[in-house]
């Protein structure tokens, strides 16, 4: 039996309330990298993003996602270690909307190119040998 990986894994060093992570896509290259991190880069809630390759030979890219959250001024805070930022968003989701997102971006142009194309709005070139 072949050993099949998840499309999408949450890599060690992630928050626990996910409002920053690392995610690995499998099986995917700079193509979807680049539009993925453009995509939520337009999010307003999202502070910080970003994608890599880790090796030419591996086929996967990694996603740094880092949600924005509202500080609570320290004089609110009854002990050290409570949340400073209670209303971070989780990057899963962030992630999540952004394909969804690009989705429905590459369905409007796929549209948009064969009403095109079944119009015949477009130039015919021949190749002479």
């Amino acid at each position: 039996m072949a050993n099949t990986r998840p499309k999408v894994e949450i890599l060690p060093g992630a928050e626990s309330d996910l409002s920053a992570a690392t995610f690995r896509i499998n099986n995917e290259s700079h193509t979807i990298g680049n539009a993925l991190r453009w995509m939520l880069m337009k999010n307003p809630k999202v502070e910080f993003c970003g994608y890599s390759v880790p090796h030419p030979s591996e086929n996967h890219i990694h996603v740094r996602v880092q949600m924005y959250g509202t500080p609570i001024p320290p004089s609110f805070c009854s002990s050290f270690h409570q949340t400073k930022f209670p209303d971070k968003l989780s990057s899963l989701q962030a992630l999540l909307t952004a394909l969804s997102d690009l989705d429905d971006l590459f369905q409007t142009i796929e549209g948009a190119y064969r009403q095109s194309l079944n119009a015949g709005n477009y130039e015919r070139w021949d190749e002479k040998s």
